[in-house]
């Protein structure tokens, strides 16, 4: 009943038996915005969403680059002081993958969110 967790499981799943695209259903506006990000990032290429007159969906360009990805639940509330704490808990390095954050300022990184000293709810992460 989480279409955040779905896509990113069927992302994880596909991006294993190295496919190189995938369609995720249904269709939300924070899927949007976390494909968003993780295209930023490199870790997954074009997408487009495509209107099938019900929830809608997203097909997906795989790059190859998702080692692992997921939810964080529950989601944890975190103060612009612990970040260090869940890198630690969900990322394999420092300098390795992202932690993907709601905010009061939008969804955003955990690095965009330590830079602008506001905290917010973990969402997903991924290397």
């Amino acid at each position: 009943m989480d279409p955040l967790a779905d896509a990113l499981n069927v992302i994880k799943t596909k991006e294993h038996v190295g496919q190189s695209g995938c369609v995720l259903r249904p269709a939300s506006k924070q899927v949007r915005e976390v494909l968003g990000i993780m295209q930023e990032h490199g870790y997954v290429g074009q997408y487009e969403f495509i209107d099938d007159g019900a929830a809608g969906k997203f097909q997906v360009q795989l790059l190859g680059n998702v080692n692992n990805c997921g939810v964080i639940k529950p989601r944890f509330a975190v103060k612009f002081t612990e970040w260090e704490k869940w890198e630690k808990r969900y990322l394999p390095s420092k300098a390795i993958g992202l932690i993907i954050v709601s905010t009061p300022q939008g969804i955003m990184t955990h690095r965009q969110a330590k830079e602008r000293h506001i905290g917010g709810r973990l969402m997903a992460y991924v290397y």
